[in-house]
C-alpha cells in the first residue's frame, strides 16, 4: 500500500489572514493535505477509550500534525483544543503547555529570570501599599508599566516619573489587573529586536523602532520594521530563551541595552507578514519543513530527537 499523504491542521481563526494563507500555500506545495480548524468551533470527547474532536458538526480525522495559532482573547479555549488533539497523537509544532507558559508573562519572566536570561529589572507587586517600596527596587524614574492580559502593544504605558506610575498603578489595582513594572532602557532608542527562532536556529531578524512620539516598537503600534544584522550572542540568548519556554517555533523580542541584549518577550504565535517581507526568508516554508520532518517519525524516535 502507497503510504499516504501527510495531514496537518492549522488552528487559527483567521483564515484570510497573510501567516495563515502562506502556510497553506507552503503544506501546498510540499504536497501535504493541510486543513484550517477554527479553534472556538471545535468541542471535544474527553474520554479515555475513545478521545475526538468535532468541528462544526463532523468528527475530524487523525491529523499528523498541528500548527497552533491560537490568539490570546480565546487562549484558554484554544489551548484546550490544543491539548486534546495531543491527547489524540498529533504532533504539535508548540505544545499547549509551552503556549500557555509563555502567554503567562508573570511566569514567562519567573522562567526565564531563573535560567539566567538578561531581562530589564522588573517589579510586581499585588497591595497599593507596597508599590511605592517595589519601584523603588527597580530604580529611578521613568518606567515601563506593562498589563499582563495586554497583547500587540496594548497596555503599556510609560511612565515618566515615580508619582505618575504610582498612580497609573493605583488606577489598574483599583480595576484588579495585573501590572509589570520595568526599568526603562532609554539607550534602545524606542527600538528592539526580534527574532524568529525555529528549533535550534534563528531564521530571520528585525529591528522594529517607534513611530515618532511613541516608545513602543511594535507594528500594531505603528512602528517602523527593517532588517538587521544579529550578533552571536543575541543569537544564542534568542535560541536559548525559547528553548526555556518550551516553544520550538518562537518570535523573541529583546532590547540593546549598554550592558548587553535583554530579552523583553518569547512570543508563542509570531506574524510572519512583516519577517517575511523584509528578510525576504520564507519562513512558512520553513515551518511546514520542520513540522513535515517530525510529524513523519514514530512519536518516540520523534520525541529523542527533538530533545
Amino acid at each position: 500500500m502507497p503510504e499516504r499523504r501527510l495531514r496537518i491542521a492549522l488552528l487559527s481563526r483567521e483564515p484570510n489572514s497573510y501567516s495563515t494563507k502562506k502556510i497553506v500555500a507552503a503544506a501546498q506545495k510540499h504536497d501535504i493535505e493541510i486543513d484550517v480548524i477554527n479553534t472556538t468551533r471545535c468541542y471535544m470527547n474527553i474520554t479515555a477509550d475513545n478521545p475526538a474532536i468535532h468541528h462544526q458538526g463532523k468528527e475530524l480525522p487523525y491529523y499528523d500534525a498541528i500548527i497552533p495559532r491560537i490568539g490570546a482573547s480565546v487562549n484558554y479555549y484554544g489551548l484546550a483544543v490544543v491539548r486534546q488533539f495531543e491527547m489524540i497523537g498529533s504532533f504539535s509544532l508548540n505544545n499547549g503547555a509551552a503556549i500557555g507558559a509563555a502567554r503567562d508573562k508573570l511566569n514567562a519572566h519567573q522562567a526565564l529570570a531563573k535560567a539566567g536570561i538578561p531581562m530589564p529589572v522588573t517589579g510586581f507587586a499585588h497591595s497599593p501599599l507596597d508599590v511605592k517600596a517595589m519601584l523603588g527596587i527597580i530604580g529611578k524614574a521613568p518606567f515601563v508599566l506593562k498589563l499582563l492580559e495586554g497583547a500587540h502593544g496594548r497596555g503599556v504605558v510609560l511612565a515618566e516619573t515615580m508619582k505618575a506610575a504610582e498612580s497609573v498603578i493605583a488606577a489598574f489595582r483599583h480595576l484588579r489587573a495585573n501590572i509589570l513594572v520595568q526599568k526603562f532602557v532609554a539607550e534602545a532608542n524606542g527600538a528592539d529586536i526580534r527574532c524568529i527562532v525555529l528549533g535550534n536556529k534563528v531564521l530571520g531578524a528585525v529591528q522594529r523602532r517607534a513611530a515618532d512620539g511613541d516608545f513602543r516598537s511594535n507594528l500594531h503600534q505603528r512602528g517602523k520594521i527593517v532588517k538587521v544584522k544579529i550578533t552571536k550572542k543575541e543569537r544564542l540568548l534568542a535560541i536559548k530563551a525559547a528553548k526555556v519556554m518550551g516553544l520550538r517555533f518562537a518570535g523573541v523580542d529583546m532590547l540593546r541595552s549598554d550592558d548587553g541584549p535583554k530579552v523583553l518577550e518569547v512570543n508563542s504565535t509570531p506574524g510572519l507578514e512583516g519577517l517575511e517581507t523584509v528578510t525576504g526568508v520564507d519562513i512558512a516554508g520553513e515551518v511546514v519543513e520542520y513540522v513535515a520532518r517530525y510529524a513523519r517519525l514514530p512519536a518516540g524516535v520523534a520525541r529523542r530527537k527533538r530533545a
